[in-house]
């Protein structure tokens, strides 16, 4: 690793701490998540803002001061679709600040990433990390999203992807796995138990493990969201290059997309690109349950518990960055929200059919979570607001339509016959 603003890598959980390069996995003292580290006040002091912010490379490796990768050594060889990962639009949603009486809403879309998800970000860091460390085998644990952006990936920067996914994962993400040639095990179980059985091969045949929890490079890659968002900001308002919202809303399921987004705004902070942290709010499935039960009776430790959500991206038994998840939200004053499987269908087609926004259920819990935290005065009005959508509804398409077959949210489709031919008005 060629980034001298890279420290190394402190332990969560026991506080060990390593140099860059000692490990790429969990804490080797306790098992515990590990988290990179970096010198803030030297990149304060001698990375220029907004040469960042003005680059002609809009991709995430244009934060390279705060990744733990070299990009040009790491890249070096790898197809287009990795090296352009990044750059998601935030879309200002006029019409349901409208409906909410609200002052100011964005969607920062990573359905339009290659893979059409957030997990491309993460899978984008780990695939160039396994190329920096001459790594040829990278395999995950995954409930579909992750799976795919690391076939995608790997597809187009060469080590071979192995994927665990439950029996429960949606076609339409498990065609993505296969046509971009990673090899596959459909595990008869849970999330959690792919998650187990990864752990095990990993150990036993001395592949890379990129599951959550256990791969630091994952949170590196999901922080770049936050600083995108900061940068999107600030160059909508056209003064500082990097500014904050008021709130960030993130769907939660294993907890380590709203621990990276809340990364990459607390680092700016740390560098002083920013002025104050945005608060976070995590929406959790109301059928996925350990994590929320987990904050009401203020503990770090979680419970297994089945999980029975239609919304695969946030269906965890017991989540694996959970503990991190908290404090980000705990840490910038934020909440814990839950969505309920039919609050989350009804938000898909609010989403759709306001401002042409296709999102999967899990990300709709972002919506979910805005409503009610603007009904119970979480959050004001008057207040600037990001949520981050995490995937294509093109990777549900039961979960769409059985939103869409709702007859007081949609106009619905109708068979027509040789012998029916009458069209009702719009």
């Amino acid at each position: 690793m060629s980034n001298s603003f890279h420290t190394g890598f402190v332990c969560v959980s026991c506080g060990a701490r390593f140099a860059p390069g000692q490990t790429d996995g969990a804490c080797p003292a306790c098992g515990g998540n590990l988290d990179a580290t970096y010198d803030y006040a030297r990149i304060g002091r001698e990375v220029d803002p907004r040469a960042i912010a003005d680059a002609t490379d809009r991709s995430i490796w244009r934060f390279a001061p705060f990744l733990p990768v070299d990009p040009a050594r790491a890249l070096d060889g790898a197809g287009d679709v990795i090296r352009q990962v990044g750059n998601s639009p935030l879309i200002r949603a006029r019409r349901l600040e409208a409906r909410l009486g609200a002052q100011a809403i964005w969607l920062k879309d990573d359905g339009r990433l290659p893979s059409a998800s957030f997990k491309d970000r993460a899978s984008a860091m780990v695939v160039a990390r396994a190329i920096e460390a001459g790594r040829t085998v990278i395999a995950t644990a995954s409930s579909g999203n992750a799976a795919a952006a690391l076939a995608v990936m790997s597809a187009c920067a060469g080590p071979q992807a192995v994927i665990f996914v439950p029996r429960t994962t949606p076609e339409g993400k498990l065609s993505q796995m296969l046509i971009h040639g990673a090899r596959v095990y459909v595990v008869d179980g849970t999330y959690d138990d792919a998650v187990r059985m990864c752990a095990e091969a990993c150990a036993k045949f001395g592949w890379w493990n990129r599951s959550t929890g256990v791969n630091p490079f994952t949170r590196e890659g999901k922080k770049t969201a936050g600083l995108e968002i900061a940068e999107q900001l600030g160059r909508a308002e056209g003064g500082a290059p990097f500014r904050a919202p008021d709130a960030v809303i993130v769907p939660v399921g294993d907890g380590n997309i709203i621990s990276g987004v809340c990364k990459g705004f607390r680092e700016l902070f740390a560098a002083g690109w920013i002025e104050a942290m945005p608060r976070f709010y995590g929406v959790t499935a109301t059928l996925a349950p350990s994590l929320y039960r987990a904050w009401q009776a203020g503990v770090e430790t979680f419970d297994l518990i089945e999980a029975t959500t239609i919304a695969g991206g946030i269906s965890v038994d017991r989540p694996n960055d959970g503990a991190m998840a908290i404090r980000a939200v705990r840490d910038t004053g934020g909440i814990f929200i839950e969505a309920t499987d039919a609050e989350m269908l009804a938000a898909m087609s609010d989403l759709a059919q306001s401002e042409g926004v296709f999102v999967e259920p899990a990300c709709a819990a972002a919506w979910v979570g805005l409503e009610k935290a603007l009904t119970n005065g979480l959050i004001r009005p008057d207040e600037e607001v990001v949520l981050q959508l995490t995937g294509s509804g093109l990777k549900d398409i039961r979960s769409a339509l059985a939103a869409a077959a709702d007859p007081g949210r949609s106009v619905g489709a109708m068979t027509l016959t040789r012998s029916r031919c009458k069209f009702d008005q719009v």
